[in-house]
């Protein structure tokens, strides 16, 4: 009877995490939250583990901070903020090269301190309207976005979910975190640039753009909104900065900006992305069956070297997506190992540029791009993301190791 029950708890974890790196289960109507929470439900069914014992493994540092920056960039982008920065941003632009550097740029420093999916959907409609006004193909920019967002958040605990993951669990500060990854982020953006001027030469071109009327139009700002957002939000980043709690400030910045008399809290939760949630809280518990199975021990003398985490975490994450990669891993990751948490986080990042499945901003931007009937394979990506994640990934192993 013991081995029926192990058997089918193993075969419960592998059909989950198929289904999780699918992204759904054929035949149903089922995402990567949905299938999250089923899995867990059926192991807890099967006697893996109790519910007390799922409710503890769910960490409450990492489900706040999430979901506070989410209410953040919802206010955020209700008061204009986003667009108000992308098109002042674009009105300097003279030519497609120069459209090109602002926007991998300007999108990657932005997605530094905000959540990367945010920027991928704000920025890919502005981007396309942008390219047709001025004639342009919108492939090398839409490429642009897409890679730069995940490079760009690379930088900051707060840029990405995988990094949010990865501040709960090892204790690094804010500032450390910036410190040491803000310079991979940095080179990771300028040989963003030259790989798409060599495969896109149009883009390398320097003459002057004709005026558009989209950089010219008025926008709609929700002035009072927006200064007290940019207030709160400053203010936050400077609690980071000064390594004041992460989960527990951004809370409270969330907090104070849900006190408003100028927007219904309707809209604000319309824009939390509660299936992100959810599939972060049945994660966990995969994740405590997993450890508590020994499914995976084989791993850990693989991961105990920098090279061998660095390779594992790209492959996983291209498998079953970054955040379970993160959750999987960071078990065998010694609390105080700094260089080895820095470089779980920055290897699944980057590894979000391999394939256009490998990255949540990846699909948006494609998404977004074929509903405007511009097609951005499969293929395409991969001539410009296989390159672009193993010169980024080999960067960032000599900096962090060396």
């Amino acid at each position: 009877m013991t081995q029926i029950i192990l058997g089918l708890q193993g075969w419960v974890l592998t059909l989950t995490y198929i289904g999780l790196g699918l992204g759904y289960i054929p035949g149903l109507r089922m995402n990567r939250a949905t299938i999250a929470l089923v899995g867990s439900a059926l192991l807890i069914a099967i006697g893996t583990l109790t519910l007390e014992q799922a409710w503890d493994a769910i960490d409450p540092h990492t489900i706040v901070f999430l979901l506070s920056m989410m209410v953040i960039n919802a206010y955020l982008s209700y008061s204009g903020f986003f667009n108000l920065a992308l098109v002042y941003l674009l009105r300097f632009i003279h030519s497609p090269l120069g459209l090109l550097v602002l926007l991998t740029f300007g999108t990657g420093i932005l997605s530094a301190f905000f959540l990367n999916d945010t920027l991928a959907l704000v920025s890919t409609p502005l981007t396309l309207k942008l390219a047709r006004s001025l004639k342009l193909n919108p492939v090398p920019y839409l490429l642009a976005i897409a890679a730069s967002t995940n490079i760009g958040s690379l930088a900051t605990l707060s840029g990405n979910p995988q990094n949010i993951l990865v501040g709960s669990f090892s204790g690094i500060s804010y500032l450390q975190f910036a410190q040491t990854l803000t310079p991979v982020a940095i080179v990771g953006l300028g040989l963003q640039i030259g790989l798409l001027c060599l495969l896109y030469p149009e883009v390398r071109i320097s003459h002057p753009l004709p005026s558009n009327s989209l950089t010219q139009s008025p926008l709609y700002l929700h002035r009072p909104l927006l200064i007290k957002t940019i207030i709160v939000t400053t203010l936050l980043l400077t609690a980071f900065i000064i390594n004041l709690p992460l989960a527990e400030s951004a809370f409270l910045a969330a907090a104070i900006l849900l006190i408003t008399r100028r927007i219904k809290p309707q809209r604000v939760l319309q824009q939390v992305d509660w299936s992100l949630l959810v599939m972060f809280s049945g994660l966990f518990i995969l994740t405590y069956c997993v450890q508590s199975l020994q499914l995976l021990n084989h791993l850990s003398t693989w991961v105990s070297y920098p090279l061998g985490l660095l390779v594992i975490t790209a492959l996983l994450s291209n498998i079953i997506s970054n955040v379970p990669t993160v959750l999987l891993l960071q078990s065998f990751i010694p609390p105080d190992a700094t260089s080895s948490w820095i470089l779980l986080a920055a290897s699944a990042t980057l590894a979000g540029n391999l394939t256009l499945f490998g990255s949540v901003a990846n699909l948006i931007t494609v998404e977004a791009a074929a509903s405007g009937g511009d097609r951005l394979s499969f293929w395409e990506h991969l001539r410009f993301g296989f390159p672009l994640t193993v010169i980024t990934l080999t960067i960032t192993y000599i900096w962090v190791i060396f």
